[in-house]
């Protein structure tokens, strides 16, 4: 599947402004932060059955935000991403903040969610059932031997 999945809709409030006028970096993340939540929950791989299923579940390990356009109090924003890359114990996703009016791209964020063996604390390979299921949405690159 190629399409992207909508995350999270959300408003710019004047508390989430700066000294500039605009939304200060810090309040990026918590919208992007909760739609990696509903991203697994839209893969069909939910954090209430990961571990049951599963036997792991994910952390992120590394997360970029590219901030590409102001956003001002009253502004509308949707959330969407895509499976950007599938390794062997990690995989990526791609996210874009965008103005649910205009649909310009205001930010995106790129992170690396690590499987991770909640028993030994450790990095864990993950599951055939799991890569089945992201590959079905994996959208651009190519699935890796290892990560």
């Amino acid at each position: 599947m190629s399409e992207r999945l909508e995350l999270l809709r959300g408003v710019i409030h004047p508390w989430h402004h700066d000294h500039f006028g605009h939304m200060n970096v810090r309040h990026y993340a918590p919208f992007f932060d909760d739609a990696v939540y509903h991203m697994w929950t839209r893969l069909g791989l939910p954090y209430s059955s990961i571990i049951p299923r599963h036997g792991v579940h994910t952390v992120t390990a590394q997360a970029t935000t590219g901030f590409v356009k102001e956003l001002s109090a009253g502004d509308l924003i949707v959330i969407d991403g895509v499976v950007s890359r599938i390794g062997g114990k990690s995989c990526s996703f791609h996210l874009r903040m965008l103005h649910a009016d205009t649909d310009e791209i205001h930010a995106t964020y790129d992170l690396v969610e690590v499987f991770f063996d909640p028993e030994t604390r450790k990095s864990a390979p993950m599951p055939d059932s799991v890569r089945k299921r992201l590959e079905d949405w994996l959208v651009a690159g190519e699935v890796e031997p290892d990560a």
